[in-house]
């Protein structure tokens, strides 16, 4: 079985071929724009700056945590040729990536077990 995911970085062309119908799409006070699509069991909500993916939050529809394995397979999806270190805190997972471009965060958002994936903006 094969899937086609998009990750951080796409166009809101390629997320939205990936991700499926949009539920909601709203702007936000720092000029970027959130989407909320839902495809199969998950809801995905992408926030896009200038027209690409810098935040992505995957969860199951029916609120119900992600499985070890479909955590796994969204940070690979966002991996861009690095590896993820898991850094454990009290209360959430956190993930770092090896290129300093990316973090992630599995705890509740919205009420709802999430895994989160942001770019990491770098200092100018």
């Amino acid at each position: 079985m094969s899937c086609s995911w998009a990750n951080l970085g796409d166009s809101a062309d390629r997320i939205e071929d990936s991700y499926g119908s949009i539920l909601q799409r709203r702007l936000r006070d720092d000029g970027t724009v959130s989407v909320l699509y839902h495809k199969d069991r998950y809801l995905y909500d992408v926030t896009f700056a200038n027209g690409r993916s810098v935040s992505e939050t995957y969860f199951h529809v029916k609120g119900t945590d992600l499985s070890e394995k479909e955590i796994m397979r969204f940070l690979k999806a966002n991996a861009a040729g690095s590896t993820w270190t898991a850094e454990n805190t009290t209360k959430e997972r956190r993930f770092s990536r090896s290129d300093d471009k990316a973090d992630a965060t599995y705890g509740t958002v919205r009420g709802r077990p999430a895994l989160t994936v942001r770019e990491l903006r770098t200092k100018s």
